[in-house]
């Protein structure tokens, strides 16, 4: 009497436990790769702009590193030891001339400059081969210059192409009368002394070599700090 009753209840066992049907198999694969592809293309969108994002920061910091070399040496362009000498003379002599105060930078704005400083412990007079600097642009990177003829790349073309480089010169005179001993008999072009304020507008724009994509421009304003003098006080 058991053998038929169990034989019944194993037949009713193997009837109720189904696998999946080729259909809900399909279906599920086709949901599984649905899934595994949105995922796939966004972890693909966040590497992609991961890497943009470090090919702006890197090009940005490019930028920022060169304008602030540029910077460094503009400030100093005009630097003059005997700076006093240029004011008055010495026992009534005439105010001597400052030789670094020229800038070689037209009025308009220019993809070069030329500048000179002075690097002597005793002041000689006169502009050495060793104080003549300046920057250029130049097959998309921007050349320093380190004595007379002396060029070498600022900026690394291989990292960052240099698509602009711009200095513009600006000046502002300051009447100096009032540190003079004797008014001037009429104002003119050489009394009273005057002080020539002047600065430079430096724009700088790049491409980044891994990716024409990716550009960065910078503008900053440099204010010399060896400011020229014209004229003189009255003898």
């Amino acid at each position: 009497m058991l053998g038929p009753v169990m034989d019944h209840r194993r037949h009713r066992g193997h009837h109720h436990q189904r696998g999946l049907s080729l259909v809900e198999l399909l279906v599920g694969s086709a949901v599984g790769l649905i899934v595994a592809a949105a995922a796939t293309s966004v972890v693909s969108a966040n590497l992609r702009e991961n890497r943009q994002l470090q090919t702006e920061a890197r090009l940005m910091q490019d930028l920022r590193s060169a304008a602030d070399l540029i910077a460094r040496d503009l400030r100093r362009a005009g630097y003059w030891a005997a700076a006093p000498s240029g004011v008055r003379g010495a026992d009534g002599t005439a105010p001597a001339v400052n030789p670094y105060s020229a800038d070689a930078v037209d009025a308009a704005a220019s993809d070069a400059i030329g500048l000179s400083f002075s690097r002597d412990a005793v002041e000689n007079g006169s502009v050495d081969d060793s104080e003549r600097f300046g920057f250029r642009l130049r097959a998309g990177a921007v050349e320093i210059q380190l004595g007379l003829g002396n060029w070498q790349a600022l900026t690394d073309a291989g990292t960052l192409v240099v698509t602009a480089f711009r200095v513009e010169p600006r000046s502002d005179e300051v009447s100096l009368a009032a540190f003079c001993e004797r008014s001037c008999a009429a104002s003119g072009a050489s009394c009273p002394p005057r002080q020539l304020v002047r600065s430079f507008a430096v724009t700088l724009a790049a491409r980044s070599a891994r990716d024409a994509a990716v550009t960065r421009s910078l503008q900053s304003s440099v204010r010399l700090r060896n400011d020229a003098v014209l004229g003189s006080c009255a003898g």
